[in-house]
């Protein structure tokens, strides 16, 4: 199926070319462009995601109605601050875009949508009681050091109260943004954790200065500021529902390419 796509896009593109800055490439230049970067393969599942997002649309009735598409354009166009329409034609100009290209994206991207909450929206709620564990938070700090000497004795040194954890974070950390933010790392779900991370950090208290991890060649040493119970947040709800749908699209994907 992957050749099958590779050969009609070849097939479509014969005659076809692209005006860049004013200079014509033929669609056959991009095509092998894309081989020789090893990004073709990419190209050609997303060719097969649309026609199955097209095909289920289809047997479901799903439409996106023109006011819909209207409606996004001008929703992106605010957001974009193209208020003008000579501005939003000088951005789709550089995007090698014209306006109708444009609905065709935007209502590509809105059938999908609805393509998910059609499919998965029921479930949900499921899912999340089933996954609760995976979507609690914590807020962590942390201090990453390429020797496990130094990360033991910065431990201590906080331990001991002989510096803070925020001051060894600026002193010591490999990451310049991480010194510059005192080692702030950020509001993480349990699952964008390295696993033995995830098992020290959820197992700690809050304030908790946590001794140090191993992480492939560097050393952590991590403290927990607070957690965020897990809830179904309007973020989480849509982290499920575009995961349940992309599990399922691969799915829809590999038969085609395995039939």
């Amino acid at each position: 199926m992957a050749e099958l796509i590779e050969s009609e896009l070849e097939s479509k593109t014969q005659n076809l070319r692209v005006d860049f800055l004013g200079i014509p490439i033929e669609a056959q230049e991009i095509i092998d462009a894309l081989k020789y970067r090893i990004e073709l393969k990419a190209v050609c599942q997303k060719v097969l995601e649309r026609k199955v997002t097209e095909q289920a649309a289809q047997e479901r009735k799903i439409i996106v109605s023109p006011e819909q598409i209207q409606a996004e354009a001008d929703r992106m166009r605010h957001e974009m601050h193209l208020e003008r329409t000579s501005d939003t034609l000088d951005w789709l100009s550089g995007h090698l875009l014209t306006p109708d290209e444009w609905e065709i994206s935007i209502r590509d991207r809105l059938l999908k949508q609805a393509l998910q909450e059609a499919l998965f929206l029921g479930e949900v709620d499921r899912y999340f009681a089933q996954n609760r564990l995976d979507f609690e938070q914590a807020i962590l700090y942390q201090i990453t050091v390429p020797y496990p000497q130094l990360a033991q004795e910065i431990y201590y040194q906080i331990e001991e109260a002989e510096i803070s954890f925020y001051e060894a974070a600026h002193w010591y950390d490999l990451n310049p943004k991480q010194r510059y933010q005192c080692g702030y790392l950020g509001i993480l779900h349990r699952w964008e954790l390295h696993p033995d991370v995830a098992v020290q950090v959820f197992s700690a208290n809050p304030g908790d200065v946590i001794s140090p991890i191993q992480i492939e060649n560097q050393y952590c040493v991590l403290k927990v500021e607070e957690f965020i119970q897990a809830q179904l947040t309007p973020e989480n709800h849509q982290t499920i529902l575009t995961k349940l749908f992309e599990e399922w699209l691969q799915g829809e994907v590999n038969y085609l390419l395995h039939q």
